[in-house]
């Protein structure tokens, strides 16, 4: 154990002595997360809108007219869903509110009626947005009333046309014209009833004693904590990831570096073993992979509210993964025989894994055909488990598939690799 231990510090000393080595597996990683990171959560520009699923269960056309205003407004993203759906959606944390219309909302026009006839179900947590949308649901209906409603004295202009024009009662016998005539009359009567109950103050006044105008109930919806709360929680376990390919790669041109020049001839002379020297060189890239990750991690919660809801499922990750990524550095160590060509080799296959493995675009955004493809991907059994330990809430048993994958997946990497490097040392 002295002499893998020796040969691993040995080549810790060499990576640290490289300033583009601490660049790769350290700087670029967390300027990766903190760039997307900003993206993610809007830093980067102004915010598309509130997210609201809306449950029409008035089914009348002015219920649809009110969902089709508010849909039309900048600071709301609309999806119809049910109520179920749409209620489970804010439990989830995946929309900021539901809007339920009730049955009876087309027949009120949504005012002066004995009971709310608008339910918000939304985070009792989220008062300044529930305060906010409740004033853009109170001024959707106004507007929409206006719009329909606005306009009594020209209503009542074409009906005086229409009851003096004889022309559209041309071809109509006499006892049809009489009673359309007096149709049109009963309505004008009706229309002047409507405004003078608009503008009698007592008649106002007798109504808002008794009812609320637009009356909205909040029912609190309690969000399940389960989720990334910031944007920074879904790209910390991406940079991670960074970090250990950016170690892999090291190692691997690393070994294939001692291979050229002499130095992994004159280590198999010494009274070492191909097992120590594959042992001290796993080592060393297990040490790095995981002083990388508490250190990203560590800046991640300092500096950015990063949490790790189960310290003991981070730790079997953090384990998991950096094994397997040991075992990679091991395979693409043989990928040629020289430095450039391990290189050039190793970052093209490392960048593929990472691009199909959610490296780029997080897991959660994919859409089910790139998931299928990401299956192949280290990095994408590494971000899972990483986020089973941060904000997924993983237990053992959810951990048993991506920890499992990745121990798999090292093994194979290591067993190819250590069979071409026989080889080479043959030959």
């Amino acid at each position: 154990m002295g002499r893998i231990l020796t040969l691993a510090l040995k080549d810790l000393r060499i990576l640290m002595r490289s300033k583009a080595n601490i660049f790769w597996i350290i700087g670029f990683p967390l300027l990766m997360a903190l760039f997307f990171g900003m993206i993610y959560s809007g830093g980067g520009g102004s915010l598309s809108g509130m997210s609201v699923a809306t449950v029409d269960e008035d089914g009348s056309q002015y219920s649809a007219d009110y969902i089709a205003e508010l849909d039309g407004m900048s600071a709301l993203r609309v999806t119809a869903l049910p109520r179920d759906s749409a209620f489970e959606k804010v439990r989830q944390g995946k929309m900021s509110a539901a809007i339920v219309i009730r049955k009876g909302f087309g027949e009120a026009r949504g005012i002066f009626t004995s009971e709310p006839l608008v339910e918000v179900g939304i985070d009792p947590s989220r008062r300044m947005e529930g305060g906010y949308l409740q004033g853009l649901l109170t001024r959707a209906n106004f507007v929409l009333l206006q719009k329909k409603f606005g306009s009594i004295d020209a209503l009542q202009s074409q009906l005086d046309s229409a009851i003096s024009d004889s022309s559209i009662f041309s071809g109509v016998d006499v006892e049809s014209r009489q009673l359309l005539q007096s149709v049109l009359g009963n309505f004008k009567s009706l229309t002047n009833k409507l405004e003078e109950d608009a503008e009698s103050d007592s008649t106002v006044a007798a109504k808002t004693e008794k009812f609320e105008p637009f009356a909205i109930e909040m029912t609190p919806v309690t969000r399940d904590r389960i989720g990334p709360r910031t944007a920074y929680e879904i790209t910390f376990p991406t940079s991670l990831l960074w970090a250990l390919i950016g170690c892999s790669a090291t190692f691997g041109v690393s070994i294939v570096r001692e291979r050229t020049r002499g130095t992994f001839l004159r280590l198999r002379l010494a009274p070492i073993t191909r097992a120590h020297i594959l042992a001290g060189k796993g080592l060393a890239c297990f040490i790095a992979c995981i002083t990388v990750c508490l250190l990203l991690m560590t800046i991640g919660a300092v500096g950015f509210g990063v949490r790790v809801s189960d310290p003991l499922m981070m730790a079997v990750a953090l384990v998991s993964v950096a094994l397997c990524f040991v075992g990679l550095s091991i395979m693409v160590s043989v990928m040629g025989k020289t430095e450039e060509s391990v290189g050039g080799a190793s970052w093209a296959v490392l960048l593929v894994a990472s691009m199909i493995g959610g490296g780029m675009i997080p897991l959660m955004m994919m859409p089910s055909w790139l998931l299928t493809v990401s299956h192949i991907s280290p990095v994408k059994w590494g971000i899972l488990a990483i986020e089973g330990g941060i904000w997924r809430g993983f237990s053992f048993s959810d951990m048993m598939l991506p920890v499992g994958m990745l121990l798999l997946m090292g093994s194979l990497f290591f067993a190819i690799g250590v069979t071409v490097l026989s080889r080479f040392d043959k030959g």
